[in-house]
C-alpha cells in the first residue's frame, strides 16, 4: 500500500515511474486478455474493451431507471386512482433507498469483491423489474421500486471502483469522462423513451425498459475485473446505522419541503446530522469503515466531495428552477421548454469526456476552478434573462453553464477516485455517488422553498445556483493550494 500511495500525486497524476512502467508493460505484450498485469495498467486488451461495454450498459440502465418514471407519474396516478402527491413517492422513495444503500454496499463490495456485488445488484434489479408487471396498486409498486433501488444501489456503489480497475491510471480521467457521457445520454433519452412507452403501451413497461441493458451487461460481465475478497468482515451495525442516518437526512428534507410537515422534517434532519456526527466518531478508529471518515480526512478527497456537493446543488437548482421560469415567467409551452433546455445536456455531453481526457494531462483543480467561474457567469446571465428573450439568447447562456459544469465534474471525480487507496476505491465511489444524490436533493428542496415563498420565478434561484458554483470553484482553488503545500499533500 505504501508503494501505491507514493505513485499518486496530490492531483491524482501519474509519476514518471508510472509512465515508464506503463510503457514497459505495453511493450511487453499486454494483449493477453487474462494475463498478468500491474495494478496501474488496468485490464489488458481486448478484455478492457468488453469490460468498458459491460460497465457502460450497466451505467445506462440505472440512469434510465432513475429518471424514466417522471413522465409517467400522472398516468400512474390516474390508473391506480391515487392523488398526485402520493404518486410522487414512486420517485422519491427510489432516491431515498438509493442514498441509504450506497455507502453500505460499497463497503460490502470491498469485502465480497466488486464484480460479485455489481452482478448481484443487477440480478436483484432485473427480478424487481419483472415484478412491476404485476403491480396493480401503489403499495405494490412502491415495494418493487424499493427492490429496484436496492439492486441499482448495489451496482452503482462499486461502478466507479471498477472503472479504476478497468482503465490504466494514466487514462482514469478519460474513463470517468466516457462514463459521464453515458450518464448524460441516458438522462437525455429517458424522458423521450418514457413518453413513447406511456403513449403507446402499458405504463408498467417503463420500469422494465432498462432490463435489456442489464441483461447485456450481465452476460458479458465476466470480462469485468475479477472479484477479490477483503479480509475484514462487513460491519452490519455500521451499515445499518449509515443507512438510517441518510434516511433521516434525506427523509427530513422531503418531509419539510414536499410533505408539508416543516417542523417534523427539520427535527428529523437535525436528528440525522447528530447521527452522522456520532457515526463518524464511532468509525474513526476502524479499518475500512462503512462511513469513510478515513477518506474524508484526506484533503484531496474531502475538499473534492464538498465541492461536488456544492456543484450538484447548483445544477439541481438550475434544472429545477429554469422550467418554472421559462413556462410560468416567460410563457413558453412545456414542449418548447424541453427544447430550450436541450443546449445544457448537449454541451455537457461534448465537454465532459474532453474534460476527463484533459484531467489526465492538466491539473483537475485548474479545470474545476475554470469551469465553475464559467458556470457562475452563465447562471448570473440567466438570472437577469430578459422577459422577452428568444431561443438564441437562452441557448448561449445554457451553453456557458454546460461548458462550466462539464469542465468541473469529471476532473473532480478523478480527484476523488484517483486519490483513494486502491482497496478503498469502492468507498470513494460510493461517497461520490452519495454526495451527488444528496446534493441534488438539497438543490431541489431549495428551489421548492423559493417557490413556496414566491421567489422562484425571479433572479434568486439562478443567483443561488451561481453562488453554489462559485463555492465549488473555491473548493477547487483550496484543493490546489493544499496540493502545493508538501506537508498537506497526499503522500
Amino acid at each position: 500500500m505504501l508503494q501505491l500511495r507514493n505513485t499518486i500525486s496530490p492531483e491524482g497524476k501519474s509519476t514518471a515511474s508510472d509512465l515508464a512502467f506503463s510503457s514497459e508493460s505495453k511493450a511487453g505484450g499486454g494483449d493477453e486478455p487474462f494475463g498478468e498485469r500491474h495494478e496501474d495498467d488496468g485490464l489488458a486488451m481486448p478484455r478492457r474493451i468488453w469490460a468498458i461495454i459491460a460497465i457502460s450498459f450497466g451505467t445506462a440502465l440505472f440512469v434510465l431507471d432513475g429518471t424514466i418514471a417522471n413522465v409517467a407519474l400522472p398516468t400512474i396516478a390516474r390508473d391506480l386512482k391515487v392523488q398526485d402527491g402520493a404518486v410522487v413517492n414512486v420517485v422519491t422513495l427510489y432516491q431515498l433507498v438509493m442514498v441509504m444503500a450506497l455507502l453500505p454496499f460499497s463497503n460490502l463490495g470491498e469485502r465480497l469483491g466488486l464484480r460479485r456485488v455489481y452482478q448481484i445488484g443487477q440480478v436483484i434489479f432485473m427480478a424487481a423489474s419483472a415484478l412491476t408487471l404485476f403491480a396493480h396498486s401503489l403499495p405494490a409498486l412502491l415495494l418493487v421500486r424499493v427492490g429496484q433501488a436496492l439492486g441499482a444501489g448495489m451496482a452503482m456503489s462499486v461502478s466507479a471502483a471498477m472503472i479504476r480497475e478497468i482503465y490504466p491510471k494514466t487514462g482514469l480521467g478519460s474513463g470517468l469522462g466516457i462514463n459521464s457521457v453515458i450518464v448524460a445520454s441516458a438522462n437525455a433519452v429517458a424522458p423521450v423513451l418514457g413518453g413513447l412507452i406511456v403513449a403507446r403501451a402499458d405504463w408498467r413497461l417503463i420500469f422494465v425498459a432498462a432490463v435489456p441493458f442489464a441483461l447485456v451487461s450481465f452476460l458479458i460481465g465476466r470480462f469485468l475485473p475479477d472479484p477479490v475478497r477483503g479480509e475484514v468482515p462487513f460491519n452490519w451495525r455500521a451499515g445499518l446505522w449509515s443507512a438510517g442516518t441518510f434516511a433521516m437526512l434525506v427523509g427530513g428534507i422531503e418531509l419539510a419541503v414536499h410533505g408539508g410537515w416543516v417542523a417534523a422534517g427539520i427535527a428529523v434532519a437535525i436528528g440525522g446530522l447528530i447521527s452522522a456526527v456520532l457515526l463518524a466518531r464511532s468509525e474513526r478508529s476502524r479499518t475500512s469503515p462503512v462511513f469513510p471518515v478515513d477518506l474524508l480526512s484526506r484533503p484531496a478527497i474531502g475538499i473534492s466531495i464538498l465541492a461536488a456537493m456544492a456543484g450538484f446543488i447548483g445544477t439541481a437548482g438550475l434544472v429545477v428552477a429554469l422550467p418554472f421560469q421559462l413556462e410560468q415567467g416567460m410563457g413558453f409551452s412545456p414542449t418548447e421548454v424541453g427544447l430550450l433546455i436541450l443546449p445544457l445536456p448537449l454541451t455537457m455531453l461534448v465537454v465532459s469526456p474532453t474534460a476527463g481526457w484533459l484531467s489526465d494531462r492538466v491539473s483537475p483543480s485548474i479545470l474545476g476552478l475554470t469551469g465553475m467561474v464559467i458556470a457562475a457567469i452563465g447562471l448570473f446571465l440567466l438570472a437577469f434573462l430578459p422577459v422577452h428573450a428568444g431561443a438564441v439568447e437562452i441557448a448561449w447562456r445554457l451553453v456557458l453553464c454546460g461548458l462550466g459544469f462539464g469542465l468541473f465534474f469529471s476532473p473532480n471525480a478523478r480527484m476523488v477516485v484517483g486519490n483513494a487507496p486502491r482497496e478503498r476505491t469502492a468507498a470513494a465511489g460510493g461517497l461520490l455517488a452519495t454526495g451527488r444524490l444528496f446534493g441534488q436533493t438539497l438543490g431541489a428542496a431549495s428551489i421548492g422553498l423559493f417557490l413556496s415563498f414566491g421567489a422562484g420565478l425571479g433572479p434568486i434561484p439562478m443567483l443561488f445556483a451561481a453562488g453554489l458554483a462559485l463555492l465549488a470553484g473555491l473548493g477547487s482553488l483550496t484543493r490546489w493550494r493544499v496540493a502545493e503545500n508538501p506537508r498537506s499533500a497526499v503522500s
